[in-house]
């Protein structure tokens, strides 16, 4: 199994347990950071998570917002994982600043990779792309649904959506028979593997570290080490191509709900975590002044199912509980000592 792999964004929290699921299934891996300089942090938090893939990991220097560097790392590629991507940082400013690099660096990726003969892409989309900007369904969202960018949507899930569809075009139209699946998983949790994690895990810190209550929003879980395994699935299955899958592990939980999990189950480390659910009108109140809050009020109370039967019936996906996601993700923090 000794083809080589392009993963994007290698800095990435769900990239590095790619690149371990890659490295356990006998790959060699391309990686993509903008800062070279950045190559022994990945190395140091891929040993964290068991592997120390030496010569079979190699680092490319590459910007969504440039063509540079991206020929050479698709080089040589059998498949690409691309998950590189703007993420919630803060450093935005306009909506434009979120989606241009997404659509512009999904199609720059794609045509290295088509002029690189690459078998198959597997795009990391999201839960953004299928399942915001809707009315409530009265059923699980599937992977037929796609967000409607004319109803109440963030410039984050709007990017991701352009993004996703973006790809798609490019894959009916100008492809050449290179192939493409995507993923879209719901919040992200499982074992960090350094400080530099993910949106979703801060939101796990933050209850550890004693966030006095949270808003009534709901999110379905899925562990990061499943979603690393739905892409090698997505990556080889013939039954892959074309399609995506939704990458989640049961019903949506209330904020409140994930924080008992962890004060019920965490020890000591869950001494400072409240339970306290925030009244609706509180939220309401503050939205007047405050413009993060005004961005939550339209997901109060709202039901976010998902399901991954999908992903379980093709391509044999079997997901771990969203409980042992949460625990494992209060549990790195602690370990790693970046609590508190």
């Amino acid at each position: 199994m000794n083809e080589l792999v392009l993963v994007t964004g290698g800095t990435g929290f769900i990239a590095q347990h790619c690149m371990l699921s890659l490295l356990a299934a006998g790959y060699r891996i391309k990686t993509t950071v903008r800062d070279l300089a950045r190559e022994e942090e990945v190395r140091r938090n891929l040993k964290t998570g068991g592997a120390e893939p030496g010569e079979r990991l190699s680092f490319v220097r590459a910007d969504l917002g440039s063509d540079e560097g991206w020929s050479e790392a698709a080089r040589d590629c059998a498949y690409v994982l691309h998950g590189a991507s703007p993420t919630p940082s803060g450093n935005h400013q306009t909506e434009e600043d979120w989606v241009r690099p997404a659509v512009d660096g999904n199609l720059r990726v794609l045509r290295a990779a088509r002029a690189a003969s690459v078998k198959r892409v597997v795009l990391t989309s999201a839960f953004g792309a299928i399942g915001v900007g809707h009315k409530t369904l009265d059923r699980p969202f599937i992977e037929t649904d796609w967000s409607d960018l004319s109803g109440n949507v963030a410039p984050y899930q709007k990017s991701k959506t352009l993004a996703e569809r973006a790809a798609w075009h490019f894959i009916a139209e100008e492809g050449q028979g290179m192939q493409l699946a995507a993923v879209n998983p719901t919040m992200v949790l499982g074992p960090a593997l350094g400080p530099d994690y993910s949106h979703s895990i801060r939101t796990i810190k933050e209850m550890l570290d004693g966030q006095p209550g949270y808003p009534r929003i709901k999110s379905c879980v899925v562990d990061v080490r499943d979603v690393a395994d739905l892409h090698l699935r997505a990556m080889t299955d013939p039954a892959a191509n074309g399609e995506r899958f939704l990458a989640t592990s049961g019903d949506s939980l209330f904020l409140a709900e994930i924080a008992k999990i962890l004060k019920e189950n965490m020890g000591p480390a869950g001494a400072e975590i409240s339970t306290n659910q925030i009244p609706d009108v509180v939220i309401k109140t503050m939205a007047l002044t405050n413009s993060a809050m005004r961005g939550l009020v339209p997901l109060l109370g709202v039901k976010l199912d998902a399901s991954g039967e999908k992903a379980q019936r093709v391509l044999g996906w079997k997901p771990r509980a969203p409980k042992e996601a949460i625990l494992a993700t209060g549990e790195s923090l602690v370990r790693l000592g970046l609590v508190g």
